[in-house]
C-alpha cells in the first residue's frame, strides 16, 4: 500500500469520527464510508491508531470506532465469501467470536501506544494497568483458536489439506506465547517502576495487537470462506456438537440454525475436492492448499474387531495393554459392591491383589478396622453426596494417594465404584526438582 493510500484512510476514519461526534445514526454512516471503511483491514488499523493519537486526538473517541468498524467489516465479508450463514450456525459463532476478539486487539493496541508516549512513571503504570486488564481479557482467546485446532483442522486434514492448518497454528501459537511473555514484561514493570520497561510493555502489546488483527482478517477472509465451501451439513452438525463441549466467548443460546445431518467426524468422512468447489475457494487458499495436488487421508482407525469407547476405537488386547501401561492401578466394583475388575500396572506396585478377589465384596478387600471406612465411603458415592474421595497413606516407605470415585454412566446412574491408587512418593520427596522440569506449553 502506497502512502497515499494509507493518507487516505487516515482521513476517512479522522472524518468517520467527526461524523460520530455529530451524532449521525450508523445507517447513515454505512452509506457514506461503508464500502471504503470495510476495506481497512485488521492489520492497518494500529498504525492508523497510532497517528490518531499522535494528532491528539482522544483514546475514548477512537474506541468508539471498534464497533463499527466491526460491523462493517462483517458485512463487507457477507457481501462477498460469506452470504446466508444462519444464526447460531458454528461458522456464525466463529464469526462472532472474532469480532470480539479483534475488538479487544484494537484496544490493546490503542493503549500500549500510549505507554510509548509516556513521560511520567506514575500515569504509566496507571495505563499499565489498563492493558494489562485488556490482556487478561484477551486469554479468552485461547478457547476460540482451540475450537479452530482441534475441530476444524482435522477435517481440512482429511481431505489432504496439511498446510494452511500448520501455518495458521503456528500463527496462533506464537500469540499465545506472545501474550504469555506480555503478563511477565507488566509483572516485571509494575515492580521495577521503570519507563523503559513499561515501554517494552507497550511494544509487546502493540506488535501481539497487530498479530491478531492479522489472524482474524486470515481467518475471515481466507479460512472461513474455504470451509464454508468445502464443509457438509454433517460435519458442520459434529463441529457444533463438540464446539460447544469446548464452549464459546460470546453469547451462542440464541440459534435459528439447526443440522439437517447427523454428526459425522473426519475419520468417517473420504472427502476429495471437486473443481466446482475449487473455483469457489478464496484464491489464497486455494494456492496453498491445492499447490502440486491434493493427498487425501484414507487412513481407517477402525477394524472389525474394534470396541466402541464413545471416544474412540480399540482392540481388546489395546485395551489390556494400555490399562497395564498407566502409572496407576485400579479396583473397579460394580453397582452390587463386589469386584469385577482390578490393573495390574508395569511402572507401579500398589496394594496386592490377586485374581480371587474377583466376586469379593469391595469392603473385604480391606482390613476389618477400615471396613466402616470403606462401607461408608461407597454409600456415600452411590447416593451422590459425593463423587469422590480422597485419601492418603503410606505403604512401606512410599506415599501413596488413594481416590475412590463413582462411575456412572452418561445419564448420571450409579455403575460402580474404582478405587485408583498412585504412588507420589518421588513428587513429594522432589518438589523443588519437579518444579525444575516444568515446561509451559
Amino acid at each position: 500500500m502506497s502512502n497515499l493510500d494509507m493518507n487516505k484512510k487516515i482521513e476517512l476514519v479522522k472524518n468517520l469520527l467527526k461524523a460520530i461526534h455529530r451524532g449521525e445514526s450508523v445507517e447513515e454512516l454505512r452509506k457514506k464510508f461503508g464500502s471504503v471503511l470495510a476495506q481497512v483491514s485488521p492489520f492497518e488499523i494500529p498504525l492508523i491508531e497510532q497517528q490518531l493519537v499522535s494528532e491528539g486526538i482522544s483514546i475514548n473517541d477512537i474506541l468508539k470506532l471498534c464497533d463499527l468498524h466491526v460491523e462493517l467489516f462483517r458485512e463487507y465479508l457477507a457481501s462477498r465469501e460469506l452470504s446466508n450463514v444462519p444464526k447460531g450456525h458454528p461458522l456464525d459463532l466463529l464469526l462472532k467470536e472474532n469480532e470480539w476478539i479483534l475488538k479487544q486487539a484494537e484496544a490493546l493496541g490503542l493503549y500500549s501506544s500510549l505507554l510509548l508516549r509516556m513521560q511520567s512513571v506514575e500515569d504509566a503504570l496507571k495505563q499499565l494497568s489498563t492493558v494489562a486488564s485488556l490482556a487478561t481479557q484477551l486469554r479468552a482467546l485461547r478457547m476460540h483458536y482451540r475450537k479452530i485446532q482441534m475441530i476444524v483442522f482435522p477435517y481440512l486434514e482429511r481431505r489432504g489439506i496439511v498446510a494452511v492448518p500448520r501455518v495458521l497454528w503456528g500463527r496462533e501459537d506464537q500469540v499465545i506465547v506472545k501474550l504469555r511473555k506480555l503478563f511477565e514484561e507488566i509483572a516485571k514493570a509494575q515492580q521495577s517502576k521503570s519507563i523503559d520497561d513499561v515501554k517494552r510493555v507497550g511494544e509487546l502489546g502493540m506488535e501481539i495487537a497487530k498479530d491478531i488483527g492479522e489472524l482474524v482478517f486470515r481467518e475471515n477472509k481466507i479460512l472461513f470462506p474455504a470451509i464454508w465451501t468445502l464443509f457438509s451439513e454433517g460435519e458442520w452438525a459434529a463441529i457444533a456438537e463438540i464446539a460447544d463441549k469446548i464452549g464459546w466467548i460470546v453469547d451462542a443460546r440464541d440459534r435459528e440454525w439447526r443440522p439437517s445431518a447427523k454428526p459425522v467426524l473426519p475419520f468417517e468422512i473420504s472427502a476429495s475436492i471437486d473443481p466446482k468447489q475449487a473455483e469457489k475457494l478464496p484464491p489464497e487458499f486455494r494456492e496453498a492448499a491445492l499447490k502440486g495436488g491434493l493427498k487425501p487421508d484414507t487412513y481407517e482407525i477402525r477394524s472389525f474387531s474394534d470396541i466402541d469407547l464413545d471416544t474412540g476405537y480399540l482392540s481388546v488386547d489395546e485395551i489390556k495393554s494400555l490399562i497395564k501401561s498407566l502409572p496407576l492401578e485400579i479396583t473397579y466394583a460394580d453397582s452390587n459392591d463386589r469386584v469385577t475388575f482390578f490393573s495390574e500396572s508395569i511402572f507401579a506396585k500398589g496394594f496386592v491383589r490377586t485374581k480371587t478377589i474377583l466376586g469379593r465384596r469391595i469392603e473385604f478387600c480391606h482390613p476389618p478396622r477400615l471396613e466402616k471406612l470403606v462401607r461408608a465411603t461407597v454409600d456415600e458415592l452411590k447416593t451422590g453426596k459425593a463423587n469422590y474421595k480422597e485419601f492418603w497413606t503410606r505403604l512401606g516407605d512410599r506415599i501413596i494417594r488413594v481416590l475412590i470415585v463413582a462411575v456412572k454412566n452418561e445419564n448420571g446412574e450409579y455403575l460402580g465404584t474404582a478405587e485408583i491408587v498412585e504412588d507420589f512418593t518421588d513428587v513429594i520427596n522432589n518438589v523443588d526438582e519437579i518444579k525444575k522440569k516444568i515446561m509451559v506449553l
